[in-house]
């Protein structure tokens, strides 16, 4: 049936973009689909595309308890909890991030909030609920090559950078501390993705082109959602039984391009 048969997997930002394209893929491997969403019109559409082997509900994961909430549905619907992946995030543009001279205090405080207070929020919640059930588990992180791999000319937002490059230590200090429980925390980095948060660089031509450079495999393409759909499978399933606190550019060439 496939590598995820017997496991229910929670998705916090799941019903667009790399989420949802992941929980497509997660059922298709034969796992059991928890999707979260902040906008209720993608929670409805989410709940179209995947049918009824999958649940999707709204809330905000930035709010204590919204997790916590994705991860008790789990258990009711499905009976277990195997794997939490978080990708809820995006740009902090529109709320004041962008050079540090430039860079608002509420920008900083709600790019953070958005990209690594959601995420520590959502892997608490998955950590308590392992240890409670006394069992293993795996979480896989979103992070993004721009927390080591800066690119100053077309995507200087450095509240994001920092909230980005934070997922890595954060994710590995965690993944260090509950080895021993046989809970393992690992991270994806994707380089320019094609989902709603990437709108303004796929519609631009100058970016468009920097990219064709930049991440100069299969042609110089943005990435699709379902570029990262293998890893974070492999990082789901007892596949990488022997595999924590390791991080994964999945980026194009990104990080080892000039553009």
């Amino acid at each position: 049936m496939g590598v995820l048969k017997n496991k229910n997997i929670v998705i916090i930002g799941g019903t667009t973009g790399i989420g949802l394209s992941a929980a497509k893929a997660f059922m298709t491997e034969g796992a059991k689909v928890i999707v979260m969403g902040r906008n209720v019109d993608s929670v409805a559409e989410a709940k179209k595309v995947l049918g009824k082997n999958a649940e999707a509900f709204s809330g905000d994961a930035t709010l204590p308890g919204t997790a916590e909430k994705a991860i008790e549905l789990c258990l009711q619907k499905t009976g277990g909890f195997d794997g939490l992946y978080h990708v809820a995030g995006g740009s902090g543009r529109k709320m004041g991030d962008g050079p540090l001279h430039e860079l608002s205090l509420n920008g900083w405080n709600q790019t953070l909030e958005l990209n690594l207070t959601s995420l520590m929020l959502s892997n608490q919640a998955a950590i308590k609920k392992f240890l409670e059930l006394k069992k293993g588990g795996t979480i896989l992180n979103m992070s993004s090559v721009l927390g080591f791999s800066p690119s100053p000319g077309f995507f200087s937002t450095h509240a994001y950078a920092a909230a980005k490059s934070a997922v890595f230590g954060f994710s590995r200090s965690v993944a260090s501390y509950y080895i021993k429980e046989n809970i393992r925390v690992n991270v994806i980095a994707p380089a320019l993705v094609e989902t709603p948060m990437a709108q303004r660089a796929a519609s631009d031509k100058s970016i468009l082109s920097f990219i064709k450079t930049k991440q100069p495999l299969d042609g110089g393409r943005i990435g699709k959602p379902g570029d990262l759909d293998g890893l974070a499978v492999y990082f789901m399933s007892d596949q990488s039984g022997f595999t924590t606190g390791q991080v994964v550019a999945v980026d194009g060439g990104w990080s080892i391009s000039e553009g």
